[in-house]
C-alpha cells in the first residue's frame, strides 16, 4: 500500500523581546521605497503590527543558538519598531509576534526576503475605492481617509469618484473586462444608463480609448471655456440649477455644463438686461445675439462719435501706470527667469492702461435717436458693443410718403406696431435678438442619394467665397489681372459677364450664411487686413488722393488687392423659382466657372484655411445616404459600414470625428482641376491599413431605425 505523502509542517511562531531581534545582512531590500519609516511607524502606533516579523537564530561559534535573532524578511517594520522604541513610545523589551524559521533551513534567509517582497500584490484600485468609501459613509473627510490610508487627498478623492461609475462597469472591471484608465473615464458622468449604452456601444468600436469614452459622454453638454459660459458665469448656471460635470482623473478645464437649454435661457435672459442698460443711453434699437451674422451691417451708415477726454486724475493714473511698468521692465530686463506674479502684475498694468487709452465715444442725441447697436459675446465671454448704426429704413426723409406708411425694420417691429402696442398698455422693448441658427430643413431620411440642399450649398460657397477672398488679396498680380479682365469685358463685350468680379466694388454679402461664419479664420484675417488699411487712410476723403500718391508701388498694389478681394463673389446662390431679375442659372454657372479659375491661380487651399466637416456646418444639412456616400468617398467603404446601422444623430457625429483630418471637402468647395492637365499617374494600390478582426469578419449587424433603437456609435 502506497505511503501517504508527508503533509506540510509550518514555521512556527512566538513571541521575541525586541532587543533580542536585529536586521539581517540578508534582507535584499537596499533602496527606500514606497511609504517612509516615519509613516509606516505611526501605522503601527496606531492599528499596531499587522504582519509578524521572519527571523531566524544566530548561532554561536559551535553552532548553538545564542538566544538572539536576525530578521531577512521584514525589514522595513523592523526599522519602524525601532524608531517606536526611540521615540520611547514602545519598549526596549516589548514582544514582538515572530514566524520562527531553522537555523539551517534549506531555504536560505536571502530568498525568504526576495519572496517576501515580491509575492506581494498592491491592493486593487476597485478595493481601495470600497474601502475609502466605507470610511466615507462613515463621516470621514478625504483628508482623515488619506490619512489612514497614506496617501494624498486628491488620490481619495479620485477613488470615492468611482462611485459615480455603474455598478455593472465596477464588476467588469474586477473580471479585467476594461481597464482602470477607461474606468476613471466613465466618471465623468453620473448618468449609470449612459455609462452603460457606450460601454455596449465600444463592443462595435477599436477606439475604445479613455479618450473616446470622455467624448461620447460629454457630447451633448458644453464646455465650461465656451464663451457662453463665460458670459453667465459658471455660478450663476449652478444657482439657476445647472449641474457641471467633472473629470477629477484629467484636465478638463473646468468640466461641462450639463444643461444646454437653461445655459441658452440665462445667456438670453442676461443679453437681454444688458441691450435694455444700452438702449437706455437714448439709441433707436439695439440687436443682441450670441454671434452676429456676417454682413450684419451691410446697408448701414455709420455715425460719428467723439471720444471722452480723460479727466485729470485719469491722466494721473495712467502716468503712475507706465512709470510702474517702466520701472518693472528695467529691473527684470536683464533676468533669465522673470517671476510668474511680476508677469502678472505686468498684465494688470497693460489692461488698466488699455481701459485709460480706450476712450469711450459720446454721440450725438439726434442721431443717437435714428441710430441703434449690435451687442454680441466675444471669445473670452466679455461684452463686444458696436454702436452708431442707421439703417436705410431709418434715415430722415425729406419728403413724406404720399401712403404715410414706412417699411418695416429688418431688425425690430415696425414703428406702427409698437404705437399699437404703447396704446394697449404694452410695454416696449428697443432690443431685439437676432436668431443666427443656420440648419437644413428636416430631411426625410431614404435609401436615394440626394442632391445638396440649395440652402447648404449656398452657405458652404459663401465660406468658400471668403476663403477665396482672403487668398485673392493675397496675390496682387492676379487680382490685377482679374480687375482689368473685367474691365475689358465690360468696355469691349458688353453682352459678357463671365467674371465674378463685381467691379464697382459693391461690398458681397451672403444671402446664406452658416453660423459663425464672421469668427471663421478667412473673416478674421480680412477684418484685420482691413483694420491695418484704415488706420492708415486719412479720415476725410478730400485727403485720399494724396494719401495714396504717399504709397509705393507694392503699396498700392496690396490695397488695390484687398478692395478687389471685398468684390469678389463666388457663392452659388440659390435660384428663385420665378426670376427676380437678379440671379439667373445661366450667371450664376458662368459666375462659379470664373471662380474656379481664380481660386486656381492663388492656390486656394480650403483646408488650410480652417473649413472642417462639422455636424452644425454639414452633416446635419444632409441625409444618412449622403452621409455615408461621403465617409466612403473620404475614408474607404469599411468606414462607411462601420457607422450605417448608427441613427442620424450618432451618424453624424461619428462622420464629423472620422472627416476631421481626412482633407475632404463637399463638391460645392472643391476646385476642379483644368480638363486638359496632365494626367497624373496613379500611385501603385497600397496596401490597406489592417483593420481589427471583428471588421473584417462578416457580421450580421441589425441596422437601427433612423427614428428608433438604440444608438450605437463607431471609431476610427
Amino acid at each position: 500500500m502506497a505511503k501517504a505523502p508527508q503533509k506540510l509542517t509550518l514555521s512556527g511562531s512566538r513571541d521575541i523581546p525586541f532587543d533580542r531581534l536585529q536586521l539581517s545582512q540578508s534582507n535584499v531590500r537596499r533602496v527606500k521605497a514606497g511609504v517612509s519609516i516615519g509613516e509606516l511607524a505611526a501605522d503601527i502606533a496606531r492599528r499596531t503590527l499587522l504582519q509578524s516579523l521572519n527571523v531566524r537564530p544566530l548561532l554561536d561559534a559551535e553552532g548553538q543558538e545564542t538566544g538572539r535573532f536576525e530578521v531577512p524578511a521584514g525589514g522595513r517594520r523592523f526599522r519602524a519598531l525601532e524608531l517606536l522604541v526611540k521615540q520611547k513610545r514602545l519598549a526596549k523589551d516589548a514582544p514582538i509576534p515572530c514566524v520562527v524559521r531553522a537555523a539551517n533551513d534549506a531555504v536560505s534567509a536571502e530568498e525568504d526576503s526576495y519572496a517576501e517582497n515580491t509575492h506581494r500584490e498592491a491592493l486593487h484600485p476597485l478595493d481601495q475605492y470600497r474601502s475609502m468609501k466605507l470610511l466615507a459613509d462613515e463621516g470621514q473627510d478625504a483628508e482623515e481617509i488619506a490619512a489612514r490610508f497614506m496617501v494624498t487627498p486628491a488620490v481619495v478623492r479620485q477613488r470615492l469618484k468611482l462611485a459615480s461609475v455603474s455598478p455593472k462597469l465596477h464588476d467588469i472591471y474586477a473580471e479585467d473586462g476594461m481597464t482602470l484608465e477607461q474606468l476613471m473615464a466613465f466618471s465623468v458622468s453620473d448618468d449609470h444608463a449612459r455609462q452603460e449604452q457606450v460601454w455596449e456601444l465600444l463592443a462595435h468600436s477599436y477606439n475604445r480609448s479613455a479618450a473616446y469614452i470622455r467624448s461620447k459622454l460629454t457630447e451633448d453638454t458644453v464646455r465650461v471655456a465656451d464663451k457662453r459660459v463665460r458670459f453667465v458665469t459658471v455660478d450663476a448656471y449652478v444657482a439657476a440649477g445647472g449641474h457641471v460635470m467633472r473629470d477629477l482623473f484629467e484636465d478638463d478645464d473646468g468640466g461641462w455644463l450639463t444643461d444646454p437649454a437653461l445655459l441658452d435661457r440665462l445667456v438670453g435672459e442676461k443679453l437681454q438686461a444688458e441691450g435694455e442698460a444700452i438702449g437706455a443711453e437714448g439709441w433707436k434699437w439695439v440687436a443682441t445675439a450670441v454671434d452676429l451674422p456676417w454682413g450684419v451691417t451691410n446697408g448701414m451708415r455709420e455715425i460719428d462719435g467723439v471720444p471722452v477726454a480723460r479727466t485729470a486724475d485719469e491722466d494721473s493714473r495712467l502716468a503712475a501706470l507706465e512709470a510702474e511698468a517702466e520701472e518693472i521692465e528695467a529691473e527684470w530686463s536683464d533676468h533669465p527667469d522673470v517671476p510668474q506674479e511680476v508677469h502678472e502684475r505686468l498684465a494688470a498694468i497693460d489692461t488698466k492702461i488699455g481701459a485709460l487709452i480706450d476712450r469711450p465715444m459720446t454721440f450725438d442725441a439726434q442721431e443717437m435717436a435714428l441710430a441703434g447697436v449690435f451687442v454680441s459675446i466675444e471669445t473670452d465671454g466679455s461684452l463686444c458693443i458696436e454702436r452708431g448704426y442707421v439703417r436705410p429704413e431709418d434715415e430722415p426723409v425729406v419728403e413724406a410718403e404720399e401712403d404715410g406708411e414706412t417699411a418695416g425694420a429688418e431688425l425690430g417691429q415696425s414703428e406702427a406696431d409698437d404705437d399699437d402696442r404703447e396704446e394697449a398698455g404694452s410695454p416696449v422693448s428697443n432690443v431685439v435678438p437676432i436668431g443666427v441658427a443656420s440648419g437644413g430643413d428636416e430631411d426625410e431620411d431614404g435609401e436615394i442619394l440626394k442632391p445638396l440642399p440649395d440652402r447648404l450649398v449656398a452657405e458652404l460657397t459663401a465660406w468658400r467665397t471668403l476663403a477665396l477672398q482672403d487668398a485673392f488679396a493675397q496675390e496682387p498680380s492676379t487680382a490685377f489681372a482679374a480687375v482689368l479682365h473685367a474691365f475689358v469685358l465690360g468696355t469691349f463685350y458688353s453682352y459678357s459677364r463671365e467674371s465674378c468680379l463685381e467691379v464697382s466694388l459693391n461690398k458681397v454679402s451672403f444671402g446664406f450664411a452658416p453660423s459663425g461664419l464672421r469668427s471663421s479664420p478667412p473673416a478674421k484675417a480680412i477684418e484685420e487686413r482691413h483694420k491695418r488699411w484704415a488706420d492708415r487712410l486719412p479720415d476725410d476723403d478730400k485727403d485720399l488722393w494724396d494719401a495714396l500718391l504717399q504709397f509705393d508701388g507694392a503699396e498700392q498694389a496690396a490695397l488695390f488687392a484687398h478692395c478687389a478681394s471685398q468684390a469678389l463673389n463666388a457663392q452659388q446662390e440659390v435660384v428663385p423659382k420665378y426670376d427676380n431679375g437678379r440671379i439667373s442659372k445661366h450667371s450664376i454657372e458662368r459666375r462659379i466657372a470664373h471662380s474656379h479659375i481664380l481660386a486656381r491661380a492663388v492656390g486656394l487651399d480650403l483646408v488650410g484655411a480652417g473649413w472642417r466637416p462639422s455636424v452644425e456646418g454639414y452633416f446635419r444639412s444632409v441625409t444618412k445616404p449622403r452621409i455615408l456616400a461621403d465617409v466612403a468617398e473620404a475614408k474607404g467603404p469599411k468606414f462607411a459600414e462601420m457607422i450605417d446601422h448608427l441613427k442620424k444623430g450618432d451618424m453624424a457625429n461619428e462622420a464629423e470625428r472620422l472627416l476631421e483630418d481626412a482633407g475632404w471637402l463637399p463638391e460645392p468647395m472643391r476646385t476642379p482641376e483644368l480638363l486638359d492637365a496632365p494626367a497624373v499617374e496613379p500611385e501603385a494600390e497600397t496596401e490597406a491599413v489592417p483593420l481589427p478582426a471583428f471588421l473584417d469578419e462578416e457580421e450580421d449587424v441589425q441596422a437601427a431605425d433612423d427614428d428608433d433603437g438604440d444608438a450605437v456609435a463607431a471609431a476610427a
